[in-house]
Protein backbone atom coordinates (compact mmCIF):
# COMPACT_ATOMS: atom_id res chain seq x y z
CA UNK A 1 0.00 0.00 0.00
CA UNK A 2 2.90 2.63 0.84
CA UNK A 3 4.88 2.03 -2.85
CA UNK A 4 1.47 2.85 -4.57
CA UNK A 5 1.42 6.30 -2.72
CA UNK A 6 4.94 6.67 -3.93
CA UNK A 7 3.70 5.64 -7.04
CA UNK A 8 0.85 7.80 -7.82
CA UNK A 9 2.56 10.80 -6.23
CA UNK A 10 5.52 10.30 -8.92
CA UNK A 11 2.80 10.27 -11.68
CA UNK A 12 0.72 13.10 -10.13
CA UNK A 13 4.47 15.15 -10.32
CA UNK A 14 5.20 13.73 -13.52
CA UNK A 15 2.00 14.98 -15.17
CA UNK A 16 2.00 18.25 -14.01
CA UNK A 17 5.67 18.64 -15.04
CA UNK A 18 4.50 17.70 -18.68
CA UNK A 19 1.42 20.41 -18.33
CA UNK A 20 3.55 22.75 -17.37
CA UNK A 21 6.59 21.92 -20.12
CA UNK A 22 4.22 22.53 -22.88
CA UNK A 23 2.54 25.42 -21.51
CA UNK A 24 5.60 27.29 -21.37
CA UNK A 25 6.94 26.07 -24.37
CA UNK A 26 4.37 26.39 -27.12
CA UNK A 27 6.27 23.28 -29.09
CA UNK A 28 3.83 23.88 -32.06
CA UNK A 29 4.57 27.24 -32.85
CA UNK A 30 8.26 26.44 -32.58
CA UNK A 31 7.88 23.83 -35.49
CA UNK A 32 5.87 25.91 -37.46
CA UNK A 33 9.19 28.62 -37.08
CA UNK A 34 11.46 26.06 -38.31
CA UNK A 35 9.55 24.73 -40.88
CA UNK A 36 9.18 28.41 -42.47
CA UNK A 37 12.81 29.20 -42.32
CA UNK A 38 12.49 31.53 -39.20
CA UNK A 39 14.49 30.82 -36.49
CA UNK A 40 13.47 30.75 -32.96
CA UNK A 41 14.86 29.26 -30.05
CA UNK A 42 13.04 27.95 -27.20
CA UNK A 43 14.60 29.49 -24.63
CA UNK A 44 13.20 32.76 -26.74
CA UNK A 45 9.61 31.34 -26.08
CA UNK A 46 9.84 30.82 -22.59
CA UNK A 47 11.25 34.11 -22.10
CA UNK A 48 7.64 35.51 -23.86
CA UNK A 49 5.91 33.47 -21.50
CA UNK A 50 7.46 34.57 -18.66
CA UNK A 51 7.28 38.10 -19.71
CA UNK A 52 3.33 37.88 -20.46
CA UNK A 53 4.22 37.84 -23.70
CA UNK A 54 1.55 35.77 -26.25
CA UNK A 55 4.16 34.61 -28.41
CA UNK A 56 1.68 33.58 -31.10
CA UNK A 57 1.70 37.38 -31.94
CA UNK A 58 5.03 37.92 -32.13
CA UNK A 59 6.11 34.65 -34.08
CA UNK A 60 3.54 34.58 -37.05
CA UNK A 61 3.97 38.28 -38.01
CA UNK A 62 8.35 37.27 -38.04
CA UNK A 63 7.55 34.47 -39.85
CA UNK A 64 5.67 36.87 -42.36
CA UNK A 65 8.43 39.46 -42.19
CA UNK A 66 11.12 36.89 -42.28
CA UNK A 67 9.22 35.02 -46.16
CA UNK A 68 9.44 39.27 -47.37
CA UNK A 69 13.10 39.14 -46.51
CA UNK A 70 12.45 41.96 -44.02
CA UNK A 71 15.44 42.41 -41.40
CA UNK A 72 13.77 42.42 -38.21
CA UNK A 73 14.53 41.08 -35.04
CA UNK A 74 12.12 39.27 -32.44
CA UNK A 75 13.08 41.35 -29.74
CA UNK A 76 12.58 44.59 -31.55
CA UNK A 77 9.27 43.00 -32.20
CA UNK A 78 8.65 42.02 -28.26
CA UNK A 79 9.28 45.71 -27.24
CA UNK A 80 6.59 46.90 -29.71
CA UNK A 81 3.99 44.86 -28.41
CA UNK A 82 5.35 45.55 -24.85
CA UNK A 83 4.96 49.20 -25.44
CA UNK A 84 1.35 48.47 -26.50
CA UNK A 85 1.90 48.54 -30.65
CA UNK A 86 -0.03 46.25 -32.73
CA UNK A 87 3.29 43.57 -34.56
CA UNK A 88 0.78 42.26 -36.66
CA UNK A 89 -0.50 45.33 -38.50
CA UNK A 90 3.12 47.29 -38.47
CA UNK A 91 4.65 44.18 -40.18
CA UNK A 92 1.95 43.73 -42.98
CA UNK A 93 2.48 47.59 -43.34
CA UNK A 94 6.33 47.30 -43.52
CA UNK A 95 5.29 44.35 -46.30
CA UNK A 96 3.09 46.59 -48.05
Amino acid sequence: MEGNIGLIIGIVVLVLFIFFFFYFVPVGLWITAIFSGARVSLGTLIGMRLRKVNPSDIVRPYISATKADLNLRISQMEAHYLAGGNVGKVVQALIS
